[in-house]
């Protein structure tokens, strides 16, 4: 799948960006890999870790398609990573937001077209479903471009889709390291929105995982959504925070109870497989047969919550997992 391949990564300087270019390295002999970041210090960082001759580092914003658009010549792969993700700093400055998450897609796009990119593959997340903030908002936003810009390609053949997962546990600014950081740092209670709240778990190698993995069978226009088990917040915080003390804050601006990763109302174009759901498209893209792979229809008629008891890990099993990844 990538062996020989130019491939480039967008946010290719953040967590998931790093991951993924480490396993490209680990697993494949790519011929070029292009990590694009606007973060010049990140960049740095990366170039005295790694010596490989095939990693080329551009700095650049998905903002400005001019540079993307000579980031991407002879780019065969392209992997979006670049966003605003942080909930209460995008309900400040939507514009900002708007600008890199909507904007930077269509660039994004445009850019691949242009330079006859054969994949495109763009990270998404659960608040783009039925989204309640503004970050949430643009990410819907955001799938519907790349979604639809099999259409823009027409007789081309660059292939869009997305993937759609739930908070990385342990990347920067997550619950995990925030948690941490208040034990090490202070003696400061941990703070708690609501004791009922749930969020879906997966790790950053997983991320990375799966997203290879829509790249290798992806025809173009599909949403992949990977079969996550959640957790109460609460149980989290008080198997890693121990006897510290807890406070309630109640639900922040922009915050649900609980996150999906397709709702009711998307039932009806989603596929199920062993491993993951595929919302397939709802429209037929011009110049373009797709033929999907063989899959039941899923049985999840309410959509897939994290607050669904299905899905949701006890007390015992959250540990396990916490200790499986070295997070206690």
């Amino acid at each position: 799948m990538f062996n020989g391949k130019n491939i480039l990564i967008t946010g290719g300087t953040g967590s998931f960006g790093k991951e993924f270019l480490h396993y490209l390295l680990k697993n494949y002999n790519a011929k070029r890999i292009v990590i694009f970041s606007r973060d010049e210090a990140k960049h740095y960082e990366l170039q005295k870790k790694y010596k490989n001759t095939n990693i080329r580092y551009f700095i650049g914003d998905v903002r400005d398609k001019e540079r993307l658009l000579m980031a991407m010549n002879n780019i065969q792969i392209v992997v979006h990573s670049a966003a605003m993700k942080q909930v209460p700093l995008s309900e400040y400055n939507p514009i900002e937001c708007i600008k890199t998450n909507i904007n930077g897609a269509q660039n994004i796009i445009e850019a691949c077209i242009y330079n006859n990119v054969e994949k495109v593959i763009a990270l998404s997340t659960d608040k783009a479903c039925n989204p309640i903030n503004l970050y949430g908002a643009t990410k819907l936003a955001s799938d519907k471009l790349f979604v639809s810009a099999n259409n823009l390609a027409g007789k081309k053949n660059t292939q869009f889709s997305v993937v759609r997962y739930g908070n990385v546990s342990g990347s920067k600014g997550s619950i995990i390291p925030v948690i941490k950081n208040i034990l090490n740092n202070s003696k400061a209670p941990i703070e708690l929105t609501h004791p009922d709240m749930t969020r879906f778990w997966i790790t950053l190698n997983e991320g990375v995982r799966f997203v290879a993995k829509s790249l290798s069978i992806m025809k173009g226009g599909e949403i992949f959504i990977p079969k996550l088990n959640s957790y109460k917040v609460i149980d989290l915080i008080k198997i890693l925070g121990g006897q510290r003390k807890i406070i309630q804050t109640g639900i922040r601006p922009g915050e649900k109870l609980h996150e999906y990763l397709f709702s009711h109302d998307e039932y009806h174009n989603v596929l199920e497989h062993n491993k993951y759901y595929i919302i397939v498209p709802q429209i037929q893209y011009s110049g373009k047969k797709i033929k999907f792979i063989k899959s039941k229809m899923t049985k999840l008629i309410k959509g897939y919550s994290s607050g669904d008891s299905k899905f949701l890990l006890n007390k015992e099993k959250l540990h396990l997992l916490l200790k499986k990844n070295n997070y206690v």
